[in-house]
């Protein structure tokens, strides 16, 4: 309960997007190729974003 009004970290956000932009290039796959291609880029740029973050973090605990 008290986690209701907790700000979610960019890298949690990113995480949600990532999935998102996934499950619909999965669903495009079936269809539209093409932009189901689109969609994976795009899931792979955020998760790039989310290793630079990773990478970050990791660096300023040492």
């Amino acid at each position: 309960m008290f986690g209701l009004f907790k700000k979610k970290s960019e890298k949690e956000t990113l995480l949600k997007k990532y999935k998102s932009l996934t499950e619909e290039a999965y669903k495009l796959s079936h269809s539209d190729r093409t932009a189901s291609d689109k969609k994976t880029k795009e899931a792979n740029d955020v998760l790039d974003e989310i290793k630079t973050i990773e990478i970050k973090e990791k660096n300023n605990n040492t």
